[in-house]
């Protein structure tokens, strides 16, 4: 006979209760875990409710108010059916609970979700859940079921666990919730096919305070509705995705089905709570920015929640840190374990470094010790973001002094003072490793190899020429080319002995020669291979000086581990990744404003001490 399969269940809204009930009628044993302790004592005592388009009632013997009681219970599967902004810091907690059969499924909305389930337990590990049911939260225990439009669809995210994604559709369709399992290609299509359906009502419906039946009822909503919609279609073919011809009215239609419901979403910004706008139209802007495509609808909207949330969250919160804030303190602590009120009292300092891909911030307390670490794209265009990350910095730590370094520092007018990121780099290194050394720094847009004298000096520096070959920015666009994820490209590039490189480090020609290399028939391990090989040539080609300890730091090092392997061979030595490597700059930035206030307050003392003379 076989052992019943047990399934965890994180996250107790609408779409967590009936997936509970739903697997327990399968044949599940299922536990539960809901931090809030009335709603789970509520659930513990009677059980979970489902009413209307399902009727249906479950108790459960195991209902856990913490992540960390799933522990001695050993899941099977573990379901996710929390809100993006809440799932960072339930899989950190969570990661205690990866054992070798552990399968991890995403019962989320949105673009790009489950990867934030794949930092905490890897690719192969997660299932990836596409939901088309719904319903509301009528009472603690109690969801009113609003519409079911089946099927919902499953997958592996990798293909790595076709059986698993089966396993859970055959246990779903038994209990009259229709599920095909489907392999990632089309699991990315029915993704962007259902986020497009989300962002083409949700916002409207929070901003509007309309339910879906109101919304589509309405002319001039429906004019709106059908441009959304365009423009992410518009966006979801540059991206290779291929819908139908009529997939516009299979939309329209989808969503007149919805009925008197509120969305998500909208539940959320009715309520004053944090939105998962993001992961909606937000994903689908950051998708048209990256190929040139306008959403102007999409980022209205988007910006429109974000403005509302932030002012929600403000004016119910007086004077204390806001919702927003916590959620950027908690998401860049280095340690998680002290609390950033206790730098309130001590002395901080903050470095930014405004790279051309990204801007990174960190801060320090008076002996160089970091407490927090984050980074924001610096070309979203979003200032709202940048003002949230100052302002959470502000209200949670003693900033003393600042300092910006990088690209746009020159027009950064909130710090203290402005420093090179050649002399950021050295202090960020050498407060770690002291003497003669050499710096390989490949960022967004340039390569930098920097070396210092014994006394940590910039003794000379050397740069790559204007042309972006070689650098983050170059990589992304071959990679995208040759239909590689950036983040498996170090793992896949390990596996192969493919000892060519590029010929051409001009963006456009190399994407031809890429593709040259795709007709040939080359396996995606040699591709991978290959382009870090012309990486690391480029790298090779610029001085850099034998018989001192050399270390790398800046954004491609952090996330192409492989790149080290090859370049310790070109150079016959051993090449030490830094810790946090694209922190180190504005690391190094943190440490010369701690410097310069420091010595500030000396020449201070020492004036008045002389004075009393």
């Amino acid at each position: 006979m076989n052992k019943k399969k047990k399934v965890g269940v994180i996250g107790l809204g609408p779409v967590g209760m009936i997936l509970a009930v739903k697997l327990q009628e399968a044949g599940c044993d299922v536990a539960l875990c809901e931090a809030n302790e009335v709603k789970a004592d509520k659930i513990k005592s009677e059980g979970l409710v489902l009413e209307n388009n399902i009727s249906s009632k479950a108790t459960f013997d195991n209902v856990f108010k913490t992540i960390s009681e799933f522990e001695e219970w050993d899941a099977d599967y573990l379901f996710f059916a929390l809100k993006s902004n809440h799932t960072a810091a339930a899989v950190k907690q969570a990661q205690l609970l990866n054992t070798e059969k552990l399968i991890v499924v995403s019962a989320q909305n949105g673009i790009d979700v489950e990867q934030l389930l794949v930092e905490g337990f890897g690719e192969s590990k997660i299932l990836r859940l596409v939901i088309n049911f719904a319903g509301n939260t009528t009472a603690p225990n109690v969801t009113k079921v609003t519409f079911i439009t089946p099927p919902n669809y499953i997958g592996s995210i990798n293909d790595s666990k076709i059986g698993k994604a089966e396993e859970i559709a055959a246990l779903l369709t038994s209990v009259a919730l229709e599920t095909k399992a489907i392999d990632s290609f089309e699991l990315i299509k029915r993704v962007w096919e259902k986020t497009i359906l989300n962002a083409a009502l949700s916002p409207l419906c929070g901003v509007g305070r309309l339910t879906m039946a109101e919304a589509m009822a309405d002319h001039d909503t429906v004019e709106l509705i059908e441009q959304i919609i365009n423009e992410g279609i518009q966006v979801a073919e540059a991206e290779k995705i291929r819908f139908s011809d009529d997939f516009h009215r299979k939309c329209m239609r989808y969503l007149k089905k919805g009925g008197d419901h509120f969305p998500s979403l909208a539940v959320d910004l009715i309520n004053n709570r944090a939105t998962e706008i993001d992961y909606f139209n937000g994903k689908i802007v950051e998708y048209g920015r990256k190929h040139y495509i306008r959403t102007s609808l999409n980022l209205s909207f988007t910006n429109m929640v974000k403005a509302m949330t932030n002012k929600n969250i403000i004016s119910r919160m007086p004077g204390a840190v806001s919702d927003v804030n916590k959620k950027i303190i908690d998401k860049g602590l280095v340690n998680k374990e002290k609390s950033p009120l206790a730098y309130k009292e001590t002395n901080c300092y903050l470095g930014i470094d405004l790279g051309s891909a990204y801007s990174k911030f960190s801060v320090i307390t008076d002996d160089g010790t970091s407490v927090f670490r984050y980074s924001l794209p610096t070309l979203s265009n979003d200032k709202q973001a940048f003002k949230n990350v100052m302002q959470a910095i502000g209200s949670s730590y003693n900033i003393k002094y600042s300092c910006a370094t990088g690209y746009g520092r020159k027009h950064f007018t909130e710090t203290d003072i402005q420093k090179t990121e050649i002399s950021c780099a050295a202090f960020g290194v050498s407060h770690f490793f002291k003497g003669e050394k050499n710096i390989i720094d490949i960022g967004g847009e340039d390569i930098k190899i920097i070396r210092c004298d014994k006394d940590n000096n910039v003794e000379n520096f050397y740069m790559n020429d204007k042309c972006a070959a070689g650098t983050g920015s170059f990589l992304s666009e071959i990679a995208e080319r040759a239909n590689i994820k950036i983040e498996e490209m170090s793992s896949i590039a390990s596996l192969s002995k493919y000892d060519k490189e590029l010929n051409s480090f001009c963006t456009v020609f190399a994407k031809t020669e890429i593709m040259n290399w795709i007709f040939d028939g080359m396996t995606n391990q040699d591709i991978a291979r290959g382009i870090y090989n012309s990486i690391s040539n480029k790298v090779a080609k610029m001085r850099l000086d034998s018989g001192i300890p050399t270390y790398m730091i800046g954004g491609v090092i952090a996330h192409h581990f492989f790149l080290k392997d090859l370049l310790n061979e070109k150079f016959n030595k051993d090449i030490q990744i830094i810790e946090a490597p694209q922190h180190v700059v504005s690391f190094g930035a943190a440490i010369i404003a701690m410097q310069t206030f420091q010595k500030q307050e000396q020449n201070n003392a020492k004036a008045k001490q002389q004075q009393k003379i």
